[in-house]
């Protein structure tokens, strides 16, 4: 059953599909191996009842927040559906749209509300339901983060259709940027006065130094109990350009695997030049927006393929050499192909 997987296969799976952040899913196959763990233990005869541990995923834009959560929903087979934290502050129906989520949900597990009831909620961008500047707490983000509480803790949430969803074994993960919370860790973690022996291990120190702690979050601008409701913390980092490369190439769906899929089918045989992806990762760069440019760009460098293809059936390959130059469009295979 996938949701037995052990934390090892979890990462594995991960990785089919996710570049780099090893430390971020490895923090996320332990959490989610501990949460259907409890799950069982909870539907046995156990005298403990196991409380649940939500995520909170800390990471800039485009650094694979939404992807590590969609790819965990597909691993485990389970509904999955993402929510944005500045949509919800911005309506004056907060709860309505709350169960909104929920009932998304529920058509994701086709009406099935057992398979609801184990599914993945994830809230992204709720670093900006902070307090902006030096201003008290902003009261739309502090009454969202309120609204959550319920949900994530776990209640039977009564739906307008009368059903009800218990929200005790769904997992909530929630994600933001949290632009300027690395200056509140720096300035409250202090474990670098630790004195090591020679054969200590300095990447214990290291992990203490980068770990969020719930006062880091209520430094920035959350309230305790919502931030209590977090206490498994993954911090994701900005993307190299070499991570880039590999994101356009290796994961199984690829957008570079996409396109010579989609042009092999014509019976075209599609060849990019390595440099060609290097010169996309340094853009993707310069525009800041992590892998989410990626796409954007290699569909703009495409699109003058795509447009001829189809109107000359006798194209068998197509060569780019860089991002810069036409593509070189080849009537007849190469030689001796």
């Amino acid at each position: 059953m996938s949701s037995q997987l052990k934390p090892s296969e979890i990462v594995r799976q991960l990785s089919e599909h996710v570049i780099g952040q090893e430390a971020a899913k490895r923090t996320l196959a332990v959490a989610i191996y501990a949460h259907y763990r409890r799950m069982a233990a909870n539907a046995g005869d156990n005298a403990v009842e196991l409380s649940k541990s939500n995520i909170l995923l800390v990471g800039p834009t485009g650094t694979g927040k939404t992807l590590l959560c969609e790819t965990l929903a597909r691993i485990l087979a389970v509904p999955f559906v993402t929510a944005d934290a500045t949509s919800l502050a911005q309506t004056q129906f907060v709860g309505d749209e709350i169960e909104a989520i929920l009932h998304r949900l529920l058509d994701r597990a086709d009406g099935d509300i057992e398979r609801a009831q184990r599914g993945i909620v994830f809230v992204d961008e709720v670093d900006k339901l902070k307090a902006i500047g030096g201003q008290a707490r902003a009261t739309s983000g502090e009454s969202v983060q309120h609204a959550l509480l319920k949900i994530m803790e776990g209640a039977p949430i009564r739906l307008k259709d009368g059903r009800h969803l218990d929200t005790t074994n769904i997992l909530f993960i929630c994600g933001g940027a949290f632009v300027g919370l690395d200056h509140i860790l720096t300035r409250t973690h202090t474990f670098g006065f630790i004195s090591t022996t020679a054969g200590d291990d300095e990447k214990i120190l290291e992990r203490l130094n980068a770990r969020v702690k719930p006062t880091d979050l209520l430094e920035f601008g959350l309230i305790p109990e919502f931030a209590g409701r977090l206490p498994i913390v993954a911090r994701l980092h900005d993307l190299t350009q070499e991570m880039l490369v590999r994101i356009l190439t290796e994961p199984k769906n690829a957008i570079y695997r996409q396109f010579r899929a989609m042009l092999a089918s014509d019976g075209v045989d599609l060849q990019i030049a390595p440099a060609v992806f290097g010169q996309m990762a340094e853009l993707a760069i310069e525009y800041k927006a992590g892998a989410r440019s990626l796409r954007g760009i290699f569909e703009e460098m495409m699109s003058d393929v795509m447009y001829a293809v189809p109107d000359n059936p006798g194209i068998r390959q197509v060569v780019i050499r860089s991002l810069f130059e036409r593509a070189e469009m080849i009537a007849t295979g190469p030689t001796g192909s």
